[in-house]
């Protein structure tokens, strides 16, 4: 460990430490929940779809991360299940080397209405049918993620990092 005083360099966010998220895979009467990445000027984000998550707060657990994500994303209210897995990706970002460590679960909806998310890194929410997904352009972690729930993913041209 250093002390301030021995001239070591302050890491700084994000790369000095793992980002750590909250995801779901939400399935209803044949339909997956999906958040499309937002577009709006100052977002540096693809033309994809995500699963409805995000980043832990502090001293937030994973399952209680996923409840207020789904939450924020979509208007809907779940209750967290299986742990599907944990993904584990170092890259470059915008604001430099990054990495993302994040959680997955199955979760269910158990109330809410659906709406988009307002001002935040997602324009809007959608039940897709299951089978219309190989349509769609996903990030890797929503293909990854479907696969491990049993689900189709997108095709092998139609995944973003």
């Amino acid at each position: 460990m250093t002390s301030p005083d021995d001239g070591a360099a302050t890491p700084t966010w994000p790369g000095d430490r793992p980002r750590v998220s909250g995801y779901a895979v939400v399935v209803r009467d044949g339909e997956v929940l999906l958040a499309h990445l937002s577009q709006e000027p100052g977002w540096d984000l693809p033309d994809a779809w995500t699963l409805p998550g995000g980043g832990l707060e502090f001293g937030e657990s994973p399952v209680d991360a996923v409840v207020r994500e789904v939450r924020e994303e979509t208007g809907l209210d779940v209750v967290v299940g299986e742990l599907l897995g944990i993904d584990s990706l170092v890259h470059d970002s915008s604001h430099g080397p990054a990495h993302a460590l994040r959680i997955v679960h199955r979760a269910t909806v158990v109330g809410g209405t659906l709406r988009p998310e307002t001002g935040g890194s997602t324009d809007r929410a959608a039940w897709v049918p299951v089978a219309d997904v190989p349509e769609l352009t996903l990030v890797e972690l929503a293909g990854t993620a479907l696969g491990w729930a049993g689900l189709p993913g997108p095709g092998p041209a139609d995944v973003v990092t």
